[in-house]
């Protein structure tokens, strides 16, 4: 998310940075840009007008030109600002307060994704906070849709209302909200109707079933991909049924991003989650200082580490390390690195996070370091027997030829397979000898890694 803003404000702060004194007609030449980029990227006009003006406020004040690094400080009031935009420093988690039930309303345009994002939500509330999940859809305008929240709640394993045919949604709300109070759950989460576009009857239908269950929480399910659109829909919801939060779905693919910068300004609402992708797992808290920062392109390593925390399988890494310790790396253990990754979001969701990337973005795409490499090196170790896996020195010429047939691929793929698991196991042999890692990368990509993708 982000590329196309990210890129824009790039060029504009290596400029404003190449130059050891700003004048005021610098800054006004960089806000224009900046103007003209965040239109680009769909942000709404009256949004974009406040964001320059704060910005200009105080990036032409004589601190800011007088300073030592004045296109640095430019960038931090540019930040400070994303940061403010978006919603200020904090965490869009749910706070779980009260006596359960906790009452989830989930509202949105159909196709928005509400179905799936309510799965995902019970998915993350049972695992993350420890807590007992009922979902219920009160949908029945779309055929199969309650039978749809009913197959993902036995996949996200929470319990899901039995459904009965021909129950109203008033019904279905009542009946979900007494189950849950004499079974005890902590949280229900009622996942509701949509239209093809806001009309009446839906705002009726939305504004009794909130009524009834006085929800803690009322979140807006929109499609970032729907840019201003979406905006408008928030504004619309919020005015009609008054909702305490948004989730935007299918960030991942929106080059733009300016829904997710226009949506709190226009409702006042905060953004609590965002949706990256279509696995039931991908679903991301939404931190208005790491989003700022992946939009400056400063990368956002916090989101990386506690990404490889959750999903890193710790018994693995742990018998690893050992091998490590003994200067030992076969081709088993470098699938279980390739399978790891994959885990972790693939290279798009692990290179996504790292600082200035955006900076070598087309040598990346030119080495197409994509899940698609990664599929096609794990297929390489899967078409290898068990010895060679264990012992990669006795592939010859022809165990090449065969494994590349094997697992559809060439054999020069194979050779840089087995250069890039050599240099590995060398790197790790170097550590068990007291190399240092610092010293033994000396400012090099890991390898396997084309070279010259090191920003400068």
């Amino acid at each position: 998310m982000f590329e196309n803003l990210t890129g824009r404000l790039g060029r504009v702060f290596d400029r404003l940075k190449g130059r050891g004194v700003l004048s005021e007609k610098d800054v006004e030449e960089a806000l224009r840009e900046i103007r003209v980029a965040l239109l680009e990227a769909d942000v709404a006009l009256p949004v974009v007008k406040e964001f320059v003006a704060g910005v200009r406020e105080k990036a032409v004040g004589q601190e800011v030109l007088r300073s030592i690094t004045p296109g640095q400080m430019v960038v931090k009031i540019v930040h400070d600002r994303l940061v403010e935009l978006l919603g200020g420093a904090g965490t869009g988690e749910l706070v779980l307060a009260g006596s359960p039930p906790f009452v989830i309303l989930m509202a949105g345009l159909q196709g928005s994704g509400k179905t799936t994002t309510a799965a995902k939500l019970a998915r993350r509330l049972k695992l993350k906070e420890k807590k007992k999940v009922l979902l219920a859809s009160l949908d029945v305008q779309r055929p199969a849709a309650q039978h749809q929240l009913e197959v993902l709640a036995r996949q996200v394993e929470v319990a899901s209302l039995p459904i009965v045919p021909g129950q109203p949604p008033l019904e279905i709300a009542r009946r979900a909200l007494e189950t849950a109070r004499r079974e005890g759950y902590d949280v229900l989460i009622l996942d509701t109707a949509g239209r093809l576009s806001i009309d009446e009857a839906l705002m009726e239908e939305l504004v009794r079933i909130r009524d009834l269950v006085r929800p803690h929480e009322t979140l807006l399910v929109a499609d970032a991909l729907t840019g201003q659109d979406a905006v408008n829909t928030a504004r619309i919801f919020h005015e009609r049924v008054g909702i305490t939060g948004i989730v935007l779905t299918r960030m991942d693919g929106d080059a733009r991003g300016g829904a997710a910068l226009s949506m709190r300004q226009v409702t006042g609402r905060p953004i609590r989650f965002v949706g990256t992708g279509e696995k039931l797992d991908a679903l991301e808290p939404f931190h208005p200082e790491r989003v700022a920062a992946r939009i400056l392109d400063m990368g956002d390593v916090v989101s990386l580490v506690e990404k490889a925390a959750e999903t890193l399988d710790k018994e693995q890494a742990e018998k690893l390390a050992k091998k490590m310790v003994k200067g030992e790396f076969d081709l088993e253990d470098l699938k279980s690195q390739l399978q790891q990754l994959r885990k972790m979001g693939g290279m798009g969701g692990i290179l996504g996070k790292l600082p200035g990337i955006q900076k070598v973005k087309k040598q990346l795409e030119e080495a197409k370091l994509d899940d698609r490499l990664l599929i096609r090196q794990m297929a390489i170790i899967d078409s290898m027997t068990p010895a060679e896996r264990r012992n990669p020195d006795i592939i010859n010429g022809s165990r090449r030829r065969r494994i590349a047939k094997g697992s559809g691929t060439e054999v020069s793929e194979v050779n840089r397979l087995l250069k890039q698991h050599r240099q590995m196991r060398d790197m790790m042999r170097q550590m068990r000898k007291g190399g240092g890692l610092q010293r033994l990368l000396g400012g090099r990509l890991p390898p396997g890694l084309p070279p010259g993708l090191m920003p400068r």
